[in-house]
């Protein structure tokens, strides 16, 4: 079965995660994406982990081929232009002017490839008084404000996830997929731009519209009072979340769930909005309640009164889950040197034409040869 993209080339300049992430995803869906890397070195995240093999670098870099060039070098500038020639689509993430300084700049490269869909993805955009500084994903978190709603701006802590970095690469793929339908109207291809900072205070976009309409600057706690959203530890010592949202039937579905029914006509909870003035109380008087039993035991009564839970799930609990279980999240694929590796499947499903895992990482510079021999052969 092919991919949605079968037949689309992605040539992908880009290391670490956001150029790499919107690559794969590509990928994913059936695009061919060649990696150029340094020769001898590749992309930095091929060591961090195991000499033989980074699930860092493999989580980002399924599906794909390897080409080593020395982009320092003519001869490498020059297959690089020519494997250019052969492609729709590019993907960067270099500082801004990089790849122009390089001689692979759109302006350049899309002279003798028209059609071709350029993609940059940078810290901050590719002009403005930013643009030259280092980007990295807890920079473009926390320049966004998306950090100040995920931790306490008293005692801030970085995220255990890098955000921005995937959001970039989810916001670039789109757009080159966008960019790939109107050159199938007009014939012609376009840049694509995104940065850290663009792809997340777009993902920003609901605090930011409640902050333009009301004047209040957001908090970890604006959204969690609005949408009722509340976070256990029960008797057992594990973690769970309440998510109440907007139907009352929750809210009292939750009151037979402790045995409250007081709390119906307490006029501090009479409403969504009076519940959100008087969060606090109602939280810690919840959290006082659910010490007394078990996190299962709680999740059971919440469910029986189809009120909207969940338990805070570890890894270990995520990938033993039924449900994760039953959707097949996790793929075994084989490697030549490391066996079996562990990925995480792309999260869409397509009826006709599916994403699908069909190889693991590449050994770096493994595919040079061939590509570099069949782009010269059609330069």
């Amino acid at each position: 079965m092919t991919g949605a993209l079968s037949g689309l080339r992605i040539i992908e300049f880009a290391n670490y995660v956001s150029g790499p992430y919107a690559g794969m995803l590509l990928a994913d869906l059936g695009a061919d994406v060649i990696k150029v890397e340094t020769p001898g070195k590749g992309d930095p995240f091929r060591g961090w982990g195991r000499v033989e093999y980074s699930p860092t670098f493999g989580s980002v870099n399924r599906n794909k081929k390897s080409v080593t060039l020395d982009l320092k070098s003519d001869q490498g500038r020059a297959d690089a232009r020519a494997l250019v020639k052969t492609a729709d689509g590019l993907i960067e993430n270099f500082r801004t002017g990089a790849m122009e300084r390089l001689g692979l700049g759109y302006d350049e490269l899309s002279r003798d490839n028209p059609g071709l869909v350029y993609c940059a993805i940078t810290g901050f955009g590719s002009d403005g008084p930013y643009a030259q500084r280092p980007g990295y994903d807890t920079v473009g978190q926390a320049m966004s404000g998306l950090l100040s709603l995920l931790t306490d701006i008293e005692n801030p802590r970085p995220m255990g996830i890098s955000f921005s970095d995937h959001l970039a690469g989810m916001v670039a793929a789109n757009g080159m997929l966008a960019a790939f339908i109107a050159r199938a109207r007009t014939g012609k291809g376009q840049r694509v731009d995104t940065s850290l900072l663009e792809s997340t205070v777009s993902f920003c976009g609901e605090n930011a519209a409640n902050y333009f309409e009301k004047g209040k600057v957001p908090s970890r706690a604006t959204r969690t009072h609005r949408a009722q959203v509340y976070a256990f530890v029960a008797g057992d010592g594990k973690p769970f979340v309440v998510h109440l949202s907007s139907p009352t039937k929750f809210w009292e579905g939750l009151t037979r769930v402790v045995n409250r029914p007081e709390w119906l006509a307490d006029q501090r909870f009479a409403t969504k909005e009076t519940r959100g003035k008087h969060y606090g109380a109602l939280n810690d008087a919840l959290g006082v309640i659910f010490k007394a039993d078990t996190r299962d035991a709680w999740l059971a009564k919440l469910a029986a009164e189809d009120v909207p839970s969940a338990p805070l799930n570890n890894f270990d609990e995520v990938f033993a889950d039924p449900q994760v279980r039953h959707l097949k999240m996790r793929e075994d694929v084989d490697h030549k040197r490391m066996g079996k590796v562990g990925l995480v499947r792309n999260g869409l499903r397509m009826s006709a034409t599916p994403p699908r895992i069909a190889t693991p990482s590449p050994e770096l510079g493994e595919h040079t040869e061939e590509v570099l021999a069949e782009a010269r052969a059609r330069a």
